[in-house]
């Protein structure tokens, strides 16, 4: 092997349920850094890669991180925020291992988004660490894409919650299948990943629910957006850390890290779908998802079939089932799930730290099972950026190899947004947000033009219609200001 071989040697995850207004974000990355390795160990990071967390801002997490640990020359990093950045952390300290740039990477992030909600709702401040102006911001924190688009900021589209939604009615239209029969198997989709969490001892929730638990609307489980409950959204409200240690296999050897849970990274890929959604081709499809999840596969020598264990990146159904569409794998396979963690409403979502929990997850999996291997997807935004990971027990016959596929991405067709456009069009996807109270609040559109085009609008008001009956297709007037009503 040559010793310049990247391995993922140690990894660790923790949850807390407890209510500790103490512990703060940096806190539960050192407590999930020391569950994944030994204090030798993390004394030999010499980079700690921070991912952006929303629970509280640091001016360099990292650093703080590498002072508990006693990494005392490690360098630091933080990124910008999106859920693909693990993975595409992972792609970056492999290549950075391999060329000789680092020896042992430290990838962890952490949120007490619970903690600090609980502590706003009693009129509570948060008393954590505030490090100084004169600690320097690290690498990466600078990294800002817009990914909302003047269509969309003008009509108050501003949400993962609003645009996942228009993602899974577009589903829906394209199979043809009834409102009634699509929630249904959406929520069928969903239960199988509340059993797969239930049986994940790091998991938040951990009790198995039905389908018809999940898409049924009530007072413990509501309507958020049309056709979405809150069983079916994201749960960010957890404290959850995570942290993943890579290292040269010549170093993991020097460490004397047992190999046998060492897990090897054989390739991944980034690459971005368009940023402005109401420029997507459809709103059901990812070509990036389909050319960087392809040629991950590709560089790894294998093929989809060839993947034992599977997690796709799972916010809300819609971005399961397009990710499953594009990469060729059916939703409901007895044998295979599309998940090993019971993804971000079970499992947990930790804003933009989910999938250092899901590539853990993954290497238990693998370690327990020489021989397999397994395929990790990472979202950010709204299904906008994405990385891979393809991951073995058996050391690659290859080096690390990785790929930035957007020039073949943007390649593919794309579709005129009419941002100021009015005029009578046909409805192509829609989503209707719920009150607290359980009642129809508006209704967001996407409406094609007759030119083909995609113009984004809204109805304020009246809108029970958009939940009481299909109008996929139906007319309806846009007015300059982006308001709108059915015709």
């Amino acid at each position: 092997m040559d010793p310049r071989t990247p391995v993922l040697v140690c990894y660790g995850q923790v949850n807390q349920h407890e209510d500790k207004p103490e512990v703060e974000p940096v806190d539960l990355m050192v407590s999930a850094a020391r569950a994944a390795a030994d204090p030798r160990v993390l004394e030999a990071v010499d980079s700690v890669r921070v991912v952006n967390l929303l629970s509280w801002r640091y001016r360099d997490p990292g650093l703080l991180v590498a002072q508990r640990i006693r990494a005392n020359d490690a360098a630091t990093r933080y990124t910008g925020i999106g859920g693909n950045v693990p993975q595409s952390l992972v792609n970056q300290a492999c290549l950075d291992i391999q060329a000789g740039r680092a020896d042992v990477v430290l990838i962890t992030g952490a949120e007490t988004w619970r903690t600090r909600t609980r502590l706003r709702r009693g009129g509570e401040k948060a008393d954590w660490t505030i490090q100084p102006e004169s600690v320097p911001i690290p690498p990466g924190s600078d990294e800002v894409i817009e990914l909302a688009g003047p269509a969309d900021l003008r009509i108050k589209l501003d949400r993962p919650a609003y645009v996942y939604p228009l993602f899974e009615q577009a589903l829906r239209i394209a199979a043809g299948e009834a409102p009634e029969d699509h929630r249904r198997r959406i929520g069928d989709l969903w239960s199988r990943f509340s059993a797969v969490a239930a049986a994940n001892p790091h998991a938040w929730s951990r009790e198995p629910l039905s389908s018809k638990q999940i898409w049924d609307s009530g007072p413990d489980n509501r309507m958020i957006s049309w056709p979405y409950t809150k069983l079916m959204n994201s749960n960010n409200m957890v404290d959850q850390g995570a942290a993943l240690v890579l290292a040269s296999a010549e170093k993991a050897t020097y460490l004397q890290i047992p190999s046998d849970r060492w897990i090897f990274p054989y390739a991944g890929t980034d690459a971005h779908d368009t940023y402005a959604i109401s420029e997507r081709a459809e709103f059901h499809t990812s070509p990036a998802i389909r050319i960087a999840g392809s040629r991950a596969l590709e560089l790894a020598g294998a093929g989809i079939d060839d993947m034992a264990l599977i997690d796709l990146y799972s916010c809300f159904p819609s971005a399961v089932q397009v990710a499953a569409n594009e990469l060729g794998l059916p939703l409901d396979d007895p044998q295979r799930s599309l998940t090993v963690t019971g993804g971000l409403t079970f499992a947990g979502g930790p804003w933009n730290n989910y999938v250092t929990h899901s590539i853990a997850t993954m290497a238990e999996h693998l370690a327990a099972n020489p021989g397999q291997r397994g395929l990790i997807t990472a979202n950010g935004g709204y299904l906008t950026k994405h990385s891979f990971g393809v991951y073995g027990t058996k050391a690659p016959a290859h080096e690390f190899r990785w790929e930035d596929v957007q020039e073949a991405v943007d390649r593919e067709p794309t579709r005129t947004a009419a941002v100021e456009w009015a005029g009578v069009g046909t409805v192509e996807s829609w989503t209707t947000p719920f009150s607290r109270k359980g009642t129809p609040e508006k209704a967001f559109l996407a409406v094609r033009t007759p030119d083909d085009a995609r113009a984004l609008a809204v109805i304020p008001d009246e809108v029970d219609a958009t939940v009481q009956a299909d109008i996929a297709g139906a007319k309806v007037r846009v007015n300059e200001d982006g308001t709108a009503i059915l015709l």
